[in-house]
């Protein structure tokens, strides 16, 4: 591993490197926030595909992909005179000690749970910080992640089940809530229960430590395998998938399962 040394030289050239782009480069030259930023949101799936993968190398390179959105974004905003990258680890070295009271200041908190407990009060007492304790999540955050972080904000503020067993009673309410709704065919209110049902089965997530978007990842990358079995199968049979027929996939999905 390098020494802390080498982690700065390191840095400083990244930085010597991006002042030669932004200067010589055309591309790099043209570049703006709002051009980067649909680029920031693809590199930043890149790297949580790698992680799910555990894949060290491929998180190492997209890591370096995110870093250097960050970077590009300091230094666009010191051109404006607005920050730089200083401003930026100066700013997180800032909030992370005062969120942090337990170790930089007289504040007792010895298990993680603690820590997560005080977290969101801390947050709250931000100066220019959260008004409410659901202000923290991000409107464009997908679906499943934000209900999971809606969930643990509200556990934070002490708004959770007693027993985490409890859930699944309310799992079943909500189902059958979407089953009757499905009987009345209203589209609209089928809709609604079944998110209904969805952050439900979140929660319940949530309360037996379940990443709820890695397991359904997990399912996904499942059936693609399968799914390109059926698909590989067809094919060594000389035929496309819509030649064969549901049983014949349902034999080569089963026979998938076993490879």
């Amino acid at each position: 591993m390098n020494t802390k040394e080498q982690k700065l030289q390191a840095f400083g050239r990244l930085l010597d490197t991006m002042d030669e782009l932004r200067e010589k480069c055309p591309w790099d030259r043209k570049q703006t926030n709002e051009s980067l930023r649909t680029n920031t949101i693809e590199e930043t799936y890149e790297l949580c595909e790698a992680i799910i993968k555990d894949d060290f190398p491929e998180i190492k390179k997209e890591l370096g992909d995110v870093l250097l959105h960050i970077i590009f974004y300091s230094k666009i905003a010191s051109e404006k005179g607005q920050f730089d990258i200083a401003d930026v680890c100066n700013a997180l070295c800032d909030k992370l000690m005062f969120r942090h009271p337990h170790i930089y200041g007289d504040v007792q908190a010895d298990t993680a749970g603690e820590v997560s407990q005080n977290w969101e009060q801390i947050k709250l007492k931000e100066k220019g910080g959260n008004r409410t304790v659901l202000a923290g999540v991000p409107a464009s955050l997908p679906s499943v992640p934000k209900a999971h972080r809606i969930q643990d904000k509200a556990r934070n503020a002490g708004f959770d089940w007693e027993q985490k067993e409890d859930v699944w009673a309310k799992v079943s309410e909500e189902f059958g809530e979407l089953q009757a709704e499905i009987a009345a065919m209203d589209a609209d209110k089928m809709e609604a229960e079944f998110g209904d049902l969805f952050f439900s089965l979140i929660n319940a997530a949530r309360l037996y430590k379940i990443n709820p978007d890695n397991a359904l990842e997990r399912t996904n990358q499942k059936f693609i395998t399968r799914f390109n079995h059926i698909e590989q199968q067809a094919k060594a049979q000389g035929k496309s998938l819509k030649d064969l027929t549901l049983a014949e996939m349902e034999t080569f999905w089963q026979e998938a399962k076993t490879v």
